[in-house]
């Protein structure tokens, strides 16, 4: 018998790599708005919501913008990422992740995706994975993002799966401590979330992951 009974993905980092187009897409609205942008604040939106991304861009903004005003330029935002969006394709996923589900699949373990993207469930579409989760919960199912825990608690709840049973996947070190926050352990990939050490297992490769299941 395993130790967990489901895996818990995030999406971008993790599955798949979308932001260079996020911040294609910040940078386009910074530019309009005459506010600096760039790579090292581009890293402080990593694993938080849309608006919360848009206020951190926001520090760097002379005026004031209403709640209202924050929306429209929020949607912009959005419109211009997701038209990037409609270039992706299988050819998108990180390697070793589809291998790695395949045979986390064979085994019995169910998969879910906790993801705060709105946009998931399209890209999940894009890239033809969208078959492979037995739930999926997205940036439109929850109230409160990264660090908070809502997005894994509700995706072990659509798994009907306890959430000491679930292992959470993430590049974010706020995902890592949201898969805390919720009573999950976690595998971390990507340097910067392998660096801060929180996690309970670090995976360099997918095979990794697997490694996880079969000691």
């Amino acid at each position: 018998m395993y130790k967990y009974e489901a895996v818990i993905f995030d999406l971008d980092g993790v599955i798949c790599k979308t932001d260079k187009y996020h911040y294609l897409a910040w940078k386009h609205i910074a530019d309009e708005l005459n506010i600096e942008f760039n790579q090292e604040i581009n890293k402080r939106l990593l694993g938080v919501s849309r608006m919360e991304s848009f206020d951190i861009i926001l520090e760097k903004y002379k005026g004031q913008m209403t709640d209202k005003e924050k929306i429209k330029w929020t949607d912009k935002k959005n419109e211009y990422y997701r038209s990037m969006l409609s270039q992706m394709s299988p050819d998108d996923i990180l390697p070793g992740v589809k291998e790695a589900m395949e045979s986390l699949r064979c085994d019995g373990i169910k998969l879910g995706l906790g993801s705060s993207s709105k946009n998931a469930k399209y890209i999940l579409h894009q890239i033809q994975l969208d078959d492979y989760f037995d739930a999926v919960c997205d940036g439109n199912d929850i109230t409160h993002s990264k660090p908070n825990p809502e997005v894994f608690v509700k995706t072990a709840q659509l798994l009907q799966c306890e959430a000491s049973r679930c292992l959470v996947v993430e590049d974010a070190i706020a995902g890592i401590e949201a898969a805390h926050a919720g009573g999950m352990d976690c595998a971390a990939v990507g340097s910067i979330a392998i660096s801060s050490l929180k996690a309970e297992y670090n995976i360099h490769a997918f095979s990794d992951l697997l490694a996880v299941f079969r000691k």
